[in-house]
């Protein structure tokens, strides 16, 4: 029985408060069926944090509450194997391990979003970022091996960074591609640390420290590795310069 089915037994006194609060403890799973109406994005599903049992149940409850838009983040090879045949409909990106099915692909948007990967080895978050702000209906401009170890590529590249409406940079190492952007650029920038580095990097602590002290006023950061983060925020800033 749905979360609201049984408040309206409630409302009607068909059901007895005790039994109702029973009846929702029991349930494994509690999603968030209004969050798109909300807040203009669905709830998206964790997948390193569930089995592909969970998975594959929550997923057929968003597909029968006629979610258009549905992103699993994080799901490794292993649990996608078992979720492919299951739902033909979706697709898989193994490097940024992204499992997405959407229904409606228009672009919602007016501007543009911008991700910049500074090398190869940042690509899966990168990934991440711009299949999350694609799916959530905005044009995204993918700019990859940019790093600041050849400006010259960064700058090759500088027409169609500043085209942008927001812009997200992903860095491992010394996280400096962000400053970088930011200071040549009007828009904001959404700045990523990676895992990616040697050993003083401490798994993107270095990168996070950096961007986070950035000298550009207009660089915000997320979390390390956070690319479904940074695409989500660069989404709802995106939105604010209206819809088509």
């Amino acid at each position: 029985m749905e979360i609201k089915e049984i408040l309206e037994k409630v409302k009607k006194q068909q059901l007895e408060i005790e039994d109702a609060m029973n009846m929702l403890q029991r349930q494994e799973y509690c999603i968030d069926d209004n969050r798109e109406e909300r807040t203009g994005a669905p709830e998206v599903i964790y997948g390193a944090g569930k089995n592909a049992k969970q998975i594959e149940e929550i997923i057929i409850h968003m597909l029968n509450h006629h979610q258009k838009k549905i992103i699993v983040t994080r799901l490794d090879e292993q649990k996608y194997e078992y979720l492919k045949t299951l739902f033909p409909q979706f697709e898989y990106e193994p490097l940024s391990k992204m499992f997405y099915y959407n229904e409606d692909a228009m672009e919602i948007n007016d501007g543009k979003i911008a991700v910049i990967c500074a090398g190869t080895s940042d690509l899966s978050v990168a990934n991440e970022a711009v299949i999350t702000a694609r799916i959530l209906g905005n044009e995204v401009i993918q700019i990859n091996d940019v790093g600041v170890a050849g400006l010259h590529r960064l700058l090759n590249r500088l027409d169609d960074i500043q085209s942008a409406n927001v812009i997200v940079v992903v860095a491992g190492m010394e996280g400096a591609l962000a400053s970088v952007v930011g200071g040549l650029v009007k828009a904001p920038v959404i700045a990523v640390p990676t895992s990616v580095g040697y050993g003083a990097n401490f798994h993107g602590l270095s990168a996070l420290l950096s961007m986070l002290n950035s000298c550009a006023s207009g660089v915000a950061v997320v979390n390390i590795d956070n690319g479904f983060g940074a695409g989500y925020m660069a989404h709802s800033i995106n939105c604010l310069g209206g819809k088509k």
